[in-house]
């Protein structure tokens, strides 16, 4: 008998989907296209740089032909930043996602639109269609796969994060234990009167959601239990009071054994 899957990603799932993610690289040798499922890649020209999948970036990483751009906000100066709106700003909600990608327009100066998309609809972008973790990823904001990425590149090209790892790996696990706690405590909030049961994960990690998800459904699951029991409970006191009620009616009749007890009966 085959056991049940868990709910959700495993932790090792959620790596593999991270994989997908486009960085940024630097060819050290010349590579032609290559035709994968979600496209052809493009040319490696040195010292020209490319945005391939994570996963062919560590290899060519490997192999010693090619070294990886660390994004923008995986930056000391980056994280620092959203460490410090992490406790000090925003100390009970999580920072905001990553805008999307968009362009200036050309016939309106100041102003521009999502790319992709006409200047109404609205597009949704996913990895690995979204630059989140290239080298023209905004700093200050993280990406929806911001802690694998980083413990990839900080294992497999910590010498291309430029002799700042010991800084990245402290600030990243300052802001993991920030989050975190901060998970924790919105979860707390999902018995409390007011909130309906609701909790807003804007800007939750992939990773975060797969960690705490056991945690969340068992505290919801809690949760619905105690309101189950509350509503039993009522419903038989109110099953008492009527009949208690009924009771009262018949009291009258108490007379008669009273009767027949002095009666000896």
């Amino acid at each position: 008998m085959a056991l049940p899957l868990p709910l959700g990603l495993t932790h090792s799932e959620v790596a593999f989907v991270a994989e997908m993610e486009l960085v940024t690289v630097v060819p050290r040798q010349r590579l032609e296209s290559i035709d994968l499922l979600s496209g052809k890649t493009p040319p490696l020209r040195p010292p020209h740089r490319a945005d391939l999948p994570l996963w062919l970036a560590l290899l060519l990483k490997k192999q010693r032909r090619a070294n990886i751009v660390p994004p923008p906000w995986l930056h000391p100066a980056s994280l620092a930043d959203i460490v410090h709106r992490e406790t000090k700003v925003h100390p009970h909600a999580f920072s905001e996602p990553m805008p999307t990608a968009s362009r200036a327009r050309q016939s309106q100066p100041g102003y521009a639109g999502r790319i992709g998309g006409g200047d109404s609809s609205e597009v949704i972008l996913s990895p690995p269609f979204r630059s989140n973790c290239t080298s023209a990823a905004p700093a200050g904001y993280l990406p929806y796969h911001w802690l694998e990425v980083a413990e990839v590149l900080i294992t497999h090209a910590s010498d291309d994060l430029g002799g700042n790892t010991s800084e990245i790996r402290g600030l990243l696990r300052d802001l993991v234990e920030v989050r975190a706690a901060k998970m924790r405590d919105s979860a707390e909030t999902l018995g409390a009167e007011g909130q309906g049961g609701v909790v807003s994960l804007r800007g939750v990690g992939a990773m975060e959601l797969a960690e705490n998800r056991g945690f969340v459904l068992g505290v919801v699951d809690g949760v619905r239990k105690i309101g189950g029991a509350v509503e039993t409970a009522r419903r038989e006191k109110e099953e008492e009071m009527d009949l208690g009620g009924g009771d009262g009616g018949r009291g009258g009749y108490g007379g008669d054994g009273d009767s027949d007890d002095d009666m000896g009966i």
